[in-house]
C-alpha cells in the first residue's frame, strides 16, 4: 500500500487481502500501520475479522495465520510479529479505535467451551457474565445462535482459542512453547493487564469524548456465580457496570483485565462441568477435550502471574477487610483480593482433575504436575526474597492458613488422585521418580500439613454444632453481638468457607476423604513399597550394567569372554542409563524420607516395609518373574503381573531360543560373509555330520575337544513365558563359521597377521600358529572345563 490516502475505501480489504499472498510480512505490517492511523473508525471496521483470523488463524482451524506457536526468536519475523500485536502496538491500537465506535463482532456459539455451549443451546444463561447481554437470537433457532463481542473482546477471544484450536502445522515443525512469539505475548498481555505495580495504562487512542468507552452495562442482578459459592460480590460497583464519565480513571480501564482474565480462564480451562466430570468417569463415555503440553504450560503462565498480581496487594488493604475500607480502594486492589479465588479456582481445579487422572503415564506430565505445585504454593510468588535457610527447611507462614483451608481440595484430593496415578507409574524412570521427589518435597515443607489438617477439621465439623453457632455468628455489636464472641464469629466465618469451597467444588453429596486418615495412608504405605521395589529394580539394573560392561572389557577382544547373542539387543531406554539410574535411586530415597516426615511414619516401620521388599525380591531367582498362572500354552499374565510389568518392578529375562545360524545379520557382522560361511558350515555339517556326532558321544578326551568346538551350547535356556520346542535334531553337535565374519575377528586376524609379518612369518605359518593356539586353548578348556564349572 504506496499510499493508503489515495484508496478508495471499498477497495480497502480487498487490497489487504491481496497483499497478504504477495507481500513479505514486515511490508504488510508497515502498510496496517499507516491504514490504523490514516482511516477513521468507520472504513477500519471490516478489516478487523479478517486480520484477526490473518494472525490467530480460523476458529476451525483451517488456517494457522501467522503460527505464532512455532513463532521463535531466531525468526526475522519474530521482533516484527512481537511490536505488531504489543499491549501498546498498531493492533491494539486499532482494537481502541473501534472500542470507542461501540462496533460488535459475532462469534459463533458453536466455537464457545462445551459447558457454555451446552447451556447456552439448552436455553440457559452461562454462569459466567462474560457471555451475558451479548445472544443473538436467530429466526432459525438456538443451534445457529451467536454472541455479539465488543472489539476488544473480540480480539482476545481469537487470541486465546489460538491457543486449542487444532492446526495443521507444516510438517517437521516443532512446538516449543517457552520461547514462542505466543507465549510471550501471553506473558506481555498479563503483565500489562493486570500488572503487579501501579495500575493499567491508559488507552493509547483517545476519541472526542477523551477515552475508550467501556462495555455495555450489565444487569445489577449479575454476580460471581460462575466462579464458586460465594458472597456478594466486592467489585460489582466498578467491574459489572459501565462507569461513569466523572469516574476514576483507574475503574474505567479495569474492565479490559476483567475481560481479558475471563476470556482466558473461560477458552483454556471451562472444558469441564462437575456433571460432565463425573459423566467422564465411565470409560464409554468420549474425552469431549484433551489439553496439549503447551497448553499446560500457558496455564501455569497463567497461575504464577495471578498470584504474583494477587499478592500485590498493598498490606493495609489486606489487613483491612471491613467494608468500610472498600470504600477507599482502587477497583484494581479489590480485583486482586478475590482474582484467584473466584475467577480461577473451581474451573482450574476441574482442569488439573481430568489431567491427573487422564494424562498418559510419562514424563510429560511434569507440566501438568508443576501446574498444580504453582497454584498451591503462592507463597513462591510474593517478590519477597528469600531467606538463606535450606528450601526444604523454610516454613509456610500462618498468614497463608486462609489460602490453603479454602483450596482445601486443590491439596487433599489432587493428592489422593495423585497417589492413585504414582502406583501405575514407571519409578525406575528417572523423569518419573523425579516428580513423585517433588511432590514429596513441596508437602513436607514446615507447618503445610498441620493447616492442611487444621481445614479438614473444618469442614469435618458436625452440622448441628455449626448451626447452633450460626444464630449469634454474624451479630455485630450493634445489633445486640457481643465484642467477646469475636471468636466465635471468625471460627464460624472459617467453616462456612471450608464448607462452601468443598460443596462448590465436588458437590453437595460429596463423600470426603481425610488426606491423614487411615485409608489414605494406607494408600501412602503401598507407594511406599512401590518406591521400595523401584529402588531395588534400579539397583538391580545398575548392576546388570556393570556386569554387562565388565565382560565386555579388553580381554574380550581377545575372545576371552564369551559372547552371548542375546545381550547383543538392547530394549533399555535412554532414561536406565547408569547415571539416570543414580539419580532415581537418590530421588526415590529423598522422596522416602519426605513421605514419612508428611505422613509422621516411624522409622522402624519404614526398615521393616523396605526389608521385606528387599527380601521378598531375593528369596529365589524365579520369583522375579511377573505375577502369572499357569496355562494350556505355557504362562499367562495376571493383572497384577501387567502392572509390574508397566511399572519397570519385574520383567521376563526374554532371549533368543531360535537357530543361532539363523539370527538376524548384526550391524557388526558383515552381511557377505555371514551368508557365505552359513552355506560353507551347512554344506560340511550334512556332509561329516555323523562323524561329528560320533566323535561328540566319545567320554574321553577327544569327545569333550569335540563338544568343545562342535556342540551347541547347552546352557542357554532363559525364562520366558513362551515354552520352548522340544530339543531333536536341532541339538546336534555342527559346525559354526559364523563368528568368523565378525569385524572383530577379522580386525584380530590382520593385527595377528601383520604381527606375524613384522617377525618375519609367512602367511601359512601365521595360519599354523593361530590353529595350534586354538587347540591348545580348546584342549585346556576341555581338561579344566569340569574343574571350573565345579568351582
Amino acid at each position: 500500500m504506496a499510499a493508503p490516502t489515495l484508496q478508495q475505501p471499498s477497495f480497502l480489504l480487498v487490497n489487504l487481502k491481496s497483499d497478504s499472498t504477495t507481500k513479505p510480512l514486515l511490508q504488510r505490517c508497515q502498510d496496517l500501520v499507516k491504514i490504523i492511523d490514516e482511516y477513521p473508525a468507520k472504513e477500519l471496521h471490516p478489516i478487523l475479522p479478517w486480520l484477526v483470523e490473518s494472525v490467530f488463524g480460523s476458529l476451525d482451524g483451517c488456517t494457522a495465520g501467522w503460527n505464532l506457536r512455532l513463532l521463535h526468536a531466531r525468526s526475522n519475523e519474530y521482533n516484527v510479529v512481537l511490536e505488531f500485536l504489543n499491549p501498546s502496538g498498531p493492533m491494539m491500537k486499532l482494537v481502541y479505535k473501534l472500542q470507542a465506535e461501540e462496533y460488535k463482532y459475532e462469534i459463533p456459539v458453536n466455537y464457545l467451551p462445551g459447558p457454555v455451549k451446552v447451556c447456552i443451546q439448552q436455553g440457559i444463561l452461562p454462569e459466567c457474565p462474560l457471555f451475558h447481554n451479548k445472544l443473538q437470537f436467530p429466526l432459525s433457532g438456538l443451534l445457529t445462535l451467536n454472541l455479539a463481542l465488543n472489539p476488544f473482546e473480540f480480539f482476545m477471544f481469537h487470541f486465546a482459542s489460538c491457543l486449542i484450536t487444532p492446526k495443521s502445522f507444516p510438517q517437521g515443525a516443532h512446538v516449543s512453547s517457552s520461547d514462542s512469539a505466543y507465549f510471550v505475548l501471553v506473558d506481555t498481555y498479563l503483565k500489562y493487564f493486570l500488572p503487579s505495580e501501579g495500575s493499567v495504562p491508559p488507552s493509547p487512542f483517545s476519541d472526542s469524548r477523551g477515552s475508550v468507552t467501556a462495555p455495555s452495562p450489565r444487569s445489577s442482578s449479575a454476580s460471581f456465580a460462575g466462579y464458586g459459592v460465594h458472597g456478594p460480590s466486592l467489585l460489582k460497583h466498578h467491574i459489572f457496570h459501565q462507569p461513569s464519565v466523572n469516574a476514576d480513571p483507574a475503574a474505567q480501564e479495569i474492565w479490559r483485565s476483567e475481560t481479558l482474565l475471563q476470556m482466558f480462564v473461560e477458552i483454556w480451562l471451562h472444558h469441564y462441568s462437575l456433571e460432565m466430570y463425573q459423566k467422564l468417569q465411565s470409560p464409554q463415555v468420549k474425552e469431549p477435550f484433551s489439553p496439549t503440553e503447551e497448553h499446560v504450560l500457558v496455564v501455569r503462565l497463567l497461575v504464577k502471574h495471578l498470584h504474583a498480581f494477587s499478592n500485590s496487594l498493598k498490606p493495609e488493604t489486606l489487613s483491612s477487610p471491613s467494608a468500610h475500607s472498600h470504600a477507599h480502594t482502587s477497583p484494581l486492589e479489590e480485583f486482586k483480593r478475590v482474582v484467584v479465588q473466584r475467577f480461577v479456582q473451581q474451573k482450574l481445579y476441574l482442569f488439573l482433575q481430568h489431567c491427573f487422572s487422564h494424562w498418559p503415564l510419562d514424563a510429560s506430565f511434569r507440566a501438568v504436575l508443576e501446574t498444580w505445585l504453582s497454584y498451591i504454593q503462592p507463597w513462591r510468588y510474593t517478590g519477597e526474597k528469600t531467606s538463606a535457610q535450606p528450601e526444604q527447611n523454610r516454613t509456610v507462614p500462618d498468614k497463608w492458613e486462609p489460602f490453603v483451608q479454602e483450596n482445601l481440595l486443590m491439596y487433599t484430593k489432587l493428592f489422593q488422585v495423585l497417589l492413585n496415578r504414582a502406583v501405575r507409574t514407571d519409578l525406575v524412570n528417572a523423569k518419573n521418580a523425579l516428580m513423585i521427589f517433588r511432590v514429596a518435597k513441596v508437602f513436607s515443607q514446615p507447618n503445610l500439613g498441620e493447616m492442611i489438617q487444621k481445614g479438614e477439621q473444618l469442614f469435618l465439623e458436625p452440622e448441628h454444632v455449626l448451626q447452633h453457632r450460626q444464630p449469634r455468628g454474624y451479630l455485630t455489636p450493634g445489633q445486640g453481638g457481643s465484642f467477646l464472641s469475636s471468636r466465635q464469629r471468625a471460627a464460624t466465618d472459617l467453616v462456612f468457607r471450608v464448607k462452601s469451597h468443598v460443596y462448590a467444588l465436588e458437590g453437595q453429596d460429596c463423600q470426603y476423604k481425610q488426606m491423614f486418615g487411615c485409608e489414605l495412608r494406607g494408600a501412602v504405605m503401598k507407594l511406599i513399597q512401590i518406591i521400595a521395589q523401584a529402588r531395588q529394580t534400579a539397583k538391580r539394573i545398575s548392576d546388570h550394567s556393570g556386569e554387562a560392561a565388565a565382560s565386555s572389557s579388553f580381554l574380550s577382544w581377545f575372545g576371552m569372554g564369551t559372547p552371548d547373542l542375546n545381550s547383543t539387543f538392547c530394549g533399555a531406554e535412554p532414561e536406565e542409563s547408569g547415571e539416570c539410574l543414580k539419580k532415581t535411586h537418590e530421588f526415590l530415597d529423598r522422596a522416602l524420607e519426605n513421605l514419612c516426615q508428611i505422613f509422621k511414619l516411624n522409622q522402624g516401620q519404614l526398615a521393616q516395609l523396605i526389608s521385606n521388599v528387599g527380601s521378598s525380591q531375593d528369596d529365589g531367582h524365579c520369583k522375579q518373574l511377573p505375577d502369572c498362572i499357569q496355562g494350556e500354552n505355557g504362562l499367562i499374565l495376571t493383572d497384577l503381573g501387567r502392572k509390574q510389568i508397566i511399572s519397570g518392578l519385574r520383567r521376563f529375562d526374554i532371549q533368543y531360543q531360535g537357530d543361532p545360524e539363523l539370527q538376524p545379520i548384526r550391524s557388526y557382522e558383515n552381511a557377505l560373509l555371514v551368508r557365505l560361511f552359513y552355506q560353507i558350515s551347512t554344506f560340511l555339517n550334512e556332509r561329516f555330520g555323523g562323524h561329528m556326532n560320533a566323535l561328540c558321544s566319545r567320554p574321553d578326551l577327544l569327545g569333550r575337544l569335540g563338544r568343545h568346538f562342535l556342540a551347541a551350547d547347552p546352557g542357554s535356556s532363559g525364562r520366558s513365558p513362551v515354552p520352548r520346542p522340544p530339543s531333536g535334531g536341532n541339538r546336534r553337535p555342527r559346525l559354526s563359521l559364523r563368528p568368523l565374519a565378525s569385524y572383530r575377528t577379522l580386525l584380530l586376524l590382520l593385527l595377528a597377521y601383520a604381527a606375524g609379518a613384522a617377525l618375519a612369518l609367512g602367511p601359512a605359518s601365521c595360519t599354523l600358529l593361530l590353529l595350534v593356539g586354538g587347540l591348545l586353548y580348546g584342549l585346556l578348556v576341555a581338561l579344566l572345563g569340569d574343574k571350573l564349572k565345579t568351582h
